[in-house]
């Protein structure tokens, strides 16, 4: 019974990661974050939706097959022993988890959306589609095979047009999107504007993609933003190293 026990714990573990995705977060930056996760429709939502990950710490959690949902950092944050209260940039309903409630733009968001163990391709990006306020990325752990990195490792805040910029304390957070800024259809890609042929790339969108070519610039900048992967874990890296 003794020799068998490892062997059991294994074929666990195995079936574990086949049955579904692990994720990994790290903070790199040199502050606290407060990341953010939103299930999709239908779908789960890990972690409460929001917890603290304080600088060089990292969480691990699993995700079931098919899932889907976007992950975001909130700073700037603080709350009471209730979970109660607000971040700069991220906020979800000034609540510590955020339990189905996505963050208030602008924030740099990861999206994805995972297969199964019949179909393992799996979908995912960087969006500035909501704006800018953290650099990140996801990469699978170890490359994968035929796999992209997702990013926007650059700190468009700094370099943000003044028209965009999100101020607190006198500091740029946060760099709007072309669409929360000038609140019209020809920016967000809706009304008469919501297909490829009729939405294209704006200036402020074109500046984006020029930063950080690896994330989404507006919303139909697929080509070369969404990556495809087949791998069983996924590390998302805040601040990622340059």
């Amino acid at each position: 019974m003794l020799t068998s026990f490892p062997i059991l714990l294994f074929v666990l573990v195995f079936l574990t990661v086949t049955n579904g995705s692990q994720l990994i977060l790290v903070n790199n930056c040199k502050e606290s974050i407060w990341p953010g996760i939103l299930g999709g429709a239908g779908h789960s939502t890990p972690k409460d939706g929001g917890f603290n990950l304080n600088s060089g710490e990292e969480v691990v959690f699993d995700l079931p097959e098919k899932w889907s949902g976007r992950v975001w950092g909130r700073q700037g944050c603080s709350f009471d022993n209730n979970g109660k209260g607000n971040c700069q940039t991220g906020d979800c309903s000034g609540m510590l988890h955020c339990r189905g409630t996505g963050g208030v733009p602008p924030a740099t968001v990861v999206e994805m959306t995972l297969g199964t163990s019949a179909s393992p391709l799996h979908f995912y990006d960087v969006s500035l589609v909501d704006g800018f306020n953290l650099p990140v990325s996801m990469a699978p752990v170890g490359g994968g095979i035929g796999c992209g990195r997702a990013a926007c490792d650059v700190d468009l805040n700094i370099c943000c047009p003044s028209a965009l910029e999100v101020k607190k304390g006198g500091k740029v957070v946060g760099c709007k999107s072309a669409c929360l800024a000038m609140q019209s259809a020809k920016y967000c890609c809706t009304g008469n504007y919501s297909n490829p042929k009729t939405c294209k790339p704006t200036l402020f969108a074109n500046l984006f993609k020029a930063i950080c070519p690896k994330a989404y610039s507006y919303a139909f900048d697929d080509s070369t933003s969404l990556n495809k992967c087949r791998a069983s874990r996924y590390v998302i890296t805040f601040c990622p190293p340059k």
